[in-house]
């Protein structure tokens, strides 16, 4: 399991790599590559955080990586204990900073002075050991590869961590040819989803299960569908418009009798616009998670 944060630190070797790049006086630590010209466009550096857990706080490890231009060019890695060059562009920087004897202690110090530090803080905000059980839903749709065939979908909606698997059967044989499976999407809100889809030529009788097997769950999670004849889907829709039309015809007659039987004298209750949720009592919002604390000089 594993984080990343983005500490003062970072922010402060972003600082320094900006201020490298002329006409900007350069700060101490600041990589050596940025002061070699002035650059013009389009640029980015960063400096990413990681803190990388084993049963608990039993076994840490802290890492620290910087990227120019979306590409990595050197880390630090607490269990090599050293900074380490993964191009060109970033040896001389690595060198720099192993050089500092200050800088390498305080990096190696991390593991406990940032990573562990934070770790109650995390539990507390129900970001360590967090689940959401995921949502699933199974919908056919026409599909224009072959001729009289169709495509399922298993849509697995909200939940995380994001390891999930999941499987097709058909009368209760797990399904492999014709399954296409879509990226893990994150939906923004520490979350994610996936849509599973498969190409299938329906017989009647035959039943179509999508079953999702994740961390939040005791048991798998299995949405059925059964084929259906085309007499028996169109005797259904038959029946779902008769029910629409008898719901239209009895929608005007019920309004008419209801408007007769209501006392003339009596009204709505009064709606008060001043008033929160009109008049309701307002629920209140739940509160955020914590903040990180900063890690301490």
């Amino acid at each position: 399991m594993f984080f990343i944060f983005v500490t003062d630190a970072a922010r402060r070797g972003w600082n320094s790599a900006l201020a490298q790049i002329k006409p900007c006086p350069a700060p101490r630590g600041a990589p050596s590559w940025a002061g070699a010209g002035c650059i013009r466009g389009h640029f980015l550096y960063q400096a990413k955080c990681d803190c990388l857990f084993t049963n608990g706080t039993e076994r840490v490890r802290f890492l620290e990586r910087y990227i120019w231009d979306r590409q990595q060019i050197a880390h630090f890695d607490s269990d090599v204990g050293r900074f380490v060059a993964d191009t060109e562009l970033g040896r001389r920087s690595a060198e720099h900073w192993n050089g500092d004897q200050e800088i390498v202690a305080e990096k190696r110090a991390a593991a406990d002075t940032f990573c562990r530090y934070n770790y109650p803080v995390l539990q507390a905000g129900q970001v360590l050991g967090r689940t959401v059980p995921p949502k699933v839903k199974v919908s056919p749709t026409q599909s224009g590869s072959q001729p009289h065939s169709h495509q399922l979908v298993c849509s697995v909606t909200g939940f995380y961590p994001g390891g999930i698997e999941i499987k097709w059967l058909k009368n209760g044989q797990e399904q492999t040819a014709g399954v296409v499976s879509t990226e893990l999407l994150h939906n923004g809100d520490w979350t994610f989803q996936i849509l599973l889809m498969l190409e299938m030529s329906p017989r009647r009788g035959d039943v179509y299960t999508c079953q999702v097997e994740h961390v939040s769950l005791r048991d798998p999670i299995t949405v059925h569908w059964e084929a259906q004849s085309d007499s028996a889907r169109s005797k259904m829709l038959t029946g779902v418009g008769g029910f629409v039309l008898g719901l239209i015809f009895l929608a005007p007659g019920l309004l008419i009798y209801l408007k007769n039987k209501k006392d003339p004298s009596s009204g709505l209750p009064a709606f008060h616009p001043t008033a929160p949720n009109g008049g309701r009592e307002a629920r209140p919002c739940l509160p955020l998670s914590p903040l990180l604390r900063p890690v301490p000089n």
